[in-house]
This record gives C-alpha cells, sequence and structure tokens, in this order.
C-alpha cells in the first residue's frame, strides 16, 4: 500500500512538473525576451477572445538610424528603456512588444473617434522627445501613433498599419483609419501596378525606351534624343514613368529598370551617329553594381563621346563628394553630365558650383509659360547668363509651342526640346 501510495505521489509530483514546464514554456513564447513584455502572439491571442477593444501601435521614429549609429548594443538599451517609459507612464492599457522598433497598447473599450483622437493628443505628448542617457551619450526618441476607428475589427492590424503608414509618410504624430479612407483600394492599386513592374522586368521586353528629339535653337536640327522609359504592359498600355517608377523603388527593382534602359538605348545608338542622354538619380550613381556596370558600357562602347548622363533630382543629393567622383570617372570616358529639372524644388546655383555639370536642363515648370510670364522670364535670364559665365550650355524643356519656342531663343538658351519639337517615340526620328 505504501508502495502505491509512493508511486501515486510521484505521478502527481511528474504531473505538477510537467504541468509548471508547459505553463513556463507558453510564457516564453508569448513573452518579449528583451522588454519582458507580451508578444505579438499573446496580443493575437488576446483579441481573439475579445471584441471589444482599441488597438493603438507606437513605432519608434528613425529608430534603424539609431540602431546603426550607435550598435546593437545601444539599440537593445533604447527598445528596454522605451519599454519602462511606456509601463510607467500609459496607464488603462495593456502594453505589447509586437516587432523590432514597434509596440502596442491595447485598451479596453472601443473608443469613438473624438475621444481616440483627444487620448492620441496626450499620449504623444507624454510620448514626444524622450530622452535616455548611455554611458554618458545623451538619445532622443520620439515616436509616431496610429490607431483605427474603424466600426469593424476585421483586419484591424491592416487598418492600423495602414493609418501608421500614412502618418509615416505625411512626418504626422498619430493617424486614425476611418471606414471612409481608400487606403485599402490604394494599396490593392499599388499591389497590382507591383505585379505589373515585376511581369515587365521579369520578361525585359515591358521596360522600353522612348526618345525625345532635342534641336539646337541656332541651325533648328535635330541634335541629340534624350531616351525616357516607358513600361509596357500585357495589355498593350504604355504607363509613365511618374507611375512606375515610385513603385518599382518600393518593391526595389529600381535598379533593373535603369539597367535595361541603358543597354536597350546603347544598343539603338550603335545603329544612329546622334549623341544622346540617359537619365540617373542619386540612387543609381551610389549603387556600387550600377557604378560598375555603367563605367564597364562605356568602356566597351566605346561611345562615351556622344552620351550625357542627366542627373534627376538634384536637390535630394546629399552626398556631393560621391556624385563628383562618378562624374569625373565618366568624363574619363568622354562622357558629358546634365543636371535634369533645374530651376524647380530646391535647385540652386551652389549645386551647379560643386557639380561643374556640361549641360543645363531648365524645368518645364518655366519654360511652359514663358512667352507671357515675366517672373520667368527674368528668373531663365538668370539662369541663362549664370550658365554663359560657368561655360555651361542650357537647354529649355517644355517648348509646347512656337511662341514659347521664341522666347526661348531670344532669352538666349542654346537647345529646346519639347512637343511643339517632338513627342517622345520608340524610334528615331529625323
Amino acid at each position: 500500500m505504501n508502495k502505491e501510495k509512493l508511486f501515486a505521489n510521484k505521478i502527481e509530483w511528474l504531473s505538477n512538473e510537467l504541468e509548471e514546464a508547459r505553463e513556463s514554456l507558453v510564457e516564453q513564447f508569448y513573452t518579449d525576451a528583451l522588454s519582458g513584455l507580451p508578444n505579438l502572439y499573446k496580443l493575437r491571442a488576446t483579441l481573439e477572445e475579445s471584441n471589444h477593444f482599441t488597438l493603438i501601435v507606437v513605432n519608434i521614429d528613425n529608430f534603424k538610424l539609431l540602431n546603426d549609429f550607435y550598435g546593437f548594443v545601444v539599440g537593445d538599451f533604447i527598445l528596454e528603456s522605451f519599454a519602462k517609459t511606456l509601463k510607467s507612464s500609459v496607464k488603462n492599457a495593456d502594453i505589447y512588444r509586437i516587432a523590432g522598433d514597434e509596440f502596442a497598447l491595447l485598451c479596453k473599450g472601443k473608443m469613438h473617434f473624438y475621444a481616440l483622437k483627444e487620448y492620441l493628443e496626450s499620449l504623444t505628448l507624454t510620448l514626444s522627445h524622450l530622452q535616455y542617457a548611455y554611458a554618458n551619450t545623451e538619445i532622443y526618441i520620439d515616436c509616431t501613433l496610429a490607431s483605427s476607428a474603424s466600426f469593424e475589427y476585421d483586419d484591424i492590424f491592416s487598418k492600423v498599419s495602414m493609418a501608421l503608414k500614412y502618418a509615416k509618410k505625411e512626418q504626422l504624430k498619430f493617424w486614425i483609419f476611418e471606414d471612409t479612407m481608400n487606403f485599402s483600394q490604394e494599396y490593392e492599386s499599388n499591389l497590382k501596378y507591383a505585379t505589373k513592374v515585376r511581369k515587365a522586368i521579369v520578361h525585359n521586353s515591358g521596360i522600353v525606351p522612348y526618345f525625345q528629339p532635342i534641336i539646337d535653337n541656332e541651325t533648328n536640327k535635330i541634335v541629340k534624343f534624350e531616351s525616357l522609359s516607358r513600361l509596357i504592359d500585357e495589355e498593350g498600355v504604355i504607363h509613365s514613368p511618374h507611375n512606375f517608377i515610385p513603385i518599382s523603388k518600393m518593391i526595389k527593382v529600381y535598379d533593373r529598370i535603369t539597367k535595361t534602359i541603358i543597354q536597350k538605348t546603347f544598343e539603338v545608338f550603335e545603329m544612329h551617329p546622334f549623341d544622346f542622354s540617359i537619365n540617373l538619380s542619386f540612387e543609381d550613381i551610389i549603387n556600387d553594381e550600377m557604378y560598375t556596370f555603367i563605367i564597364q558600357k562605356l568602356k566597351d562602347s566605346r561611345m562615351g563621346s556622344r552620351l550625357t548622363f542627366e542627373l534627376l533630382e538634384s536637390e535630394k543629393v546629399n552626398d556631393f563628394e560621391k556624385v563628383v567622383q562618378f562624374f569625373n570617372e565618366i568624363k574619363r570616358y568622354g562622357a558629358k553630365v546634365a543636371i535634369d529639372d533645374f530651376g524647380s524644388g530646391f535647385s540652386n546655383f551652389s549645386y551647379i558650383i560643386k557639380l561643374n555639370p556640361d549641360f543645363i536642363k531648365i524645368d518645364g515648370s518655366l519654360i511652359k509659360d514663358i512667352d507671357k510670364d515675366v517672373n520667368a522670364q527674368i528668373v531663365v535670364e538668370t539662369i541663362v547668363a549664370f550658365s554663359k559665365k560657368m561655360g555651361i550650355k542650357t537647354v529649355a524643356e517644355f517648348v509646347h509651342s512656337s511662341t514659347v519656342l521664341s522666347t526661348v531663343k531670344q532669352l538666349g538658351i542654346d537647345y529646346s526640346q519639347g512637343y511643339f519639337i517632338d513627342m517622345p517615340s520608340p524610334k528615331i526620328i529625323f
């Protein structure tokens, strides 16, 4: 009998040990090891059991930059410190760490829009300009918040995620998803367009160059062509780069589009004697693989003396030294450099001095009404006078009428380009 009791006690002890081990494993599964907070799995499990809550996501701004600059040890310290701040500052909400730099607050009860807005406004004040000290280094933290005031709980994570992306994009402190917003349609449209871009790149034939002529304003003769990218989808519809380039950057295939355009443009001008230009962005210039590809094309083709690379969106350049190094290298092979869309955005003359281009392309916003816009004429006169003193040739974009062309010539601009001269075409027409 004693043996049976001992055996029963041992079985009970083992059962308790197993139960404790199981509970410990479950707790580990549902707990974030770094912060000690419940994790995403726990949040999902909690949401499945509840249908009356308000979900708020808190994202640390520029965490990747901080982590890269200070190192992962300091990055972990920031995450731990921020978790402690949330636990001490946020009341009446359960706190979770759901991703690297993302936390969630789960409030009981469904807040209507204005109550939620008031709560988020208060929360942003609490979580603004947080200061942490690590080894005599002061680190400042801000964050972005997002939530949903949707009547339905379906796809709650997607809705809050869309609100967070919008807040980040617009540099807002927080944003609230509402059912009246068309975020989901916009994301669906972007996904469909991303598929078109991927297919066009995979098949290679979908990305093609179109060519627009540029004339010499003294002789009225075509002297060169600009190569412009186009996407032709499976239905044969032609898409402008303004539509597919942002998507291609988002899905990280932009460099393949640039390579395709360069390759196909070189092939075309092997059969034609004209000079030609190709657009490059700052992303292209700082891409080591793209740099190697371009230099190899210049070496192999021996067409450098006929080629001009046009730098797009020069106001986004944040490393002029790298750009200058790239320009100097391609000039060794005879290639020239143009600054595109000059006079738009934040373009300024200091860029020109630093980059020392061969051409300045005056933005269409200044040219399109220059025959009747006195202020535009004054600005363009200044650009032309400056360029002549610097020994830089000028090109007018968006020349769409005879009166605009006449004014452009009177102002002393060297070259013209636009629909009045000719529209972009997949073939070289002269």
